[in-house]
């Protein structure tokens, strides 16, 4: 992954700091940290209608990008199929890393059997293959374009954007 540009978010009406004020920015690897380490995940899609759409799913940080799965016959994977612009939030609100991008469909079996494993060892399941047959069920892999991170402990001045 290139190394993302870095800056201090937009936040008007907060109190932040400029970019050389505060505690200073996060690093990176501080956001890829959380993203491994949720354990579960918020995911908004956009319905037809321009209706916003959020569910918590299980998901993994996985080869620099966000992986979550569900069922073909899902409201977000209906969304997502018709619309793939996604948002993804840790489930840490005080501590959040929040990551937009695109969700693009994996169908690709060896890929998913990564993706399967992932899981597997994190949620500590058994999960086959079959488990997430594209007939069935879709995968998708999140590469993000914009990420916005903060720490509670120092609200004013660890706000942090990363581009890609």
């Amino acid at each position: 992954m290139k190394e993302p540009r870095v800056s201090r978010p937009y936040m008007p009406g907060y109190g932040m700091v400029g970019p050389d004020e505060g505690g200073g920015l996060l690093d990176w690897s501080w956001a890829e940290m959380k993203l491994r380490q949720s354990r579960e995940y918020w995911v908004a899609s956009v319905w037809p209608d321009g209706r916003p759409h959020v569910m918590p799913v299980w998901g993994a940080w996985n080869q620099d990008a966000f992986w979550f799965s569900g069922s073909n016959r899902s409201r977000k994977v209906r969304n997502l199929k018709v619309n793939p612009g996604i948002t993804v939030t840790t489930d840490d609100a005080s501590n959040p890393v929040v990551v937009e991008g695109t969700a693009e469909l994996i169908t690709n079996r060896a890929l998913i059997a990564i993706f399967i494993n992932r899981t597997n060892s994190k949620y500590d399941q058994s999960y086959g293959l079959e488990f997430l047959d594209p007939d069935v069920n879709a995968t998708f892999r999140v590469f993000p374009k914009k990420v916005i991170g903060l720490q509670e402990s120092n609200f004013t001045g660890s706000p942090t954007r990363w581009e890609f």
